[in-house]
C-alpha cells in the first residue's frame, strides 16, 4: 500500500546492510549527530523516538531504572520532566549522576549519555507545564509519584481532589515538579553492523570544555 511504513525486519535488514559509522562521517560535535539520528527516527515512524532508559544511584550506589520521555535537547544537554520527590527525583537530588540510554532497535541504533543532572529554571519549568494537556497537569498535583498507596482508589481520591480544587481555572506547575537537564560528559552512538563487530563512537568532553572523539571496541 502507498505510504505504509517499512515493517521493523525491513528496516533492521535495511540498516545492517548499509549500517556503518565511521569517523569521517561522524558530525562535528554529539548535538549536530544526535538531531540527525533523532530526526530519521522520527522519520521511519519508530514508536516512542523520544523514550529513553533514565538510569540513576542512591548515594550507596543502589542503582534504579525506568522509561521517560525526553522532552528537549540543545547544546547544554537533554531535558525531562518529573516529580521531584519521586525515586529518580529524589535520587538525582542527592547524587546527580546519570545515564540515558535511546533505544532505537528497529534501526539498530542506540546513543548511551553520561552525565550530570542539574534543575532547569523555574520559568522553564512553567513554560512546559502550561503546553501540558490538562489531564497531566492535573496528574502532577493528583499523584505522589513513587508513594506507596493501598490501591487504585487513592489514584482516583488523588485526581478528584484536585479537580475539586482547581475547576475549571489555570493550574499551575507544582512546587515539587519540574525539570532536569542531564549536561552530558560523554554521547556514543552505536551503530549495529553484522557479526556484532558494531561501530561505537564516542564524544567525551575533555578538561578544557571541548570534545575528543574515542571509537570504543564491540
Amino acid at each position: 500500500m502507498t505510504g505504509e511504513r517499512p515493517s521493523p525486519a525491513s528496516m533492521r535488514r535495511d540498516y545492517t546492510e548499509r549500517g556503518a559509522l565511521l569517523e569521517a562521517e561522524l558530525a562535528a560535535d554529539w548535538r549536530t549527530q544526535f538531531a540527525a539520528w533523532f530526526d530519521e527516527a522520527v522519520e521511519l515512524g519508530l514508536p516512542e523516538p523520544n523514550a529513553m532508559i533514565v538510569s540513576t544511584a542512591t548515594p550507596e550506589g543502589r542503582p534504579s531504572a525506568r522509561t521517560v520521555l525526553l522532552k528537549e535537547y540543545d547544546e547544554r544537554g537533554f531535558v525531562f520532566f518529573t516529580n521531584y520527590e519521586s525515586r529518580k527525583g529524589s535520587e538525582l537530588t542527592a547524587n546527580p549522576y546519570a545515564s540515558l540510554v535511546f533505544p532505537w532497535f528497529p534501526i539498530q541504533r542506540q546513543v548511551l549519555v553520561t552525565g550530570v543532572a542539574e534543575r532547569v529554571s523555574r520559568a522553564e519549568t512553567e513554560a512546559y507545564f502550561a503546553s501540558r494537556p490538562r489531564g497531566s497537569q492535573l496528574g502532577a498535583w493528583a499523584s505522589p509519584q513513587s508513594s506507596v498507596l493501598p490501591d487504585r482508589a487513592a489514584v482516583e481520591a488523588g485526581l478528584a481532589a484536585a479537580q475539586e480544587r482547581f475547576g475549571d481555572g489555570p493550574i499551575p506547575a507544582p512546587g515539587h515538579w519540574g525539570g532536569f537537564l542531564v549536561v552530558p560528559e560523554t554521547v556514543e552512538f552505536w551503530q549495529g553492523r553484522s557479526s556484532r563487530l558494531h561501530d561505537r563512537l564516542r564524544f567525551v568532553r575533555t578538561g578544557n570544555g571541548s570534545w575528543a572523539v574515542e571509537r570504543l571496541a564491540p
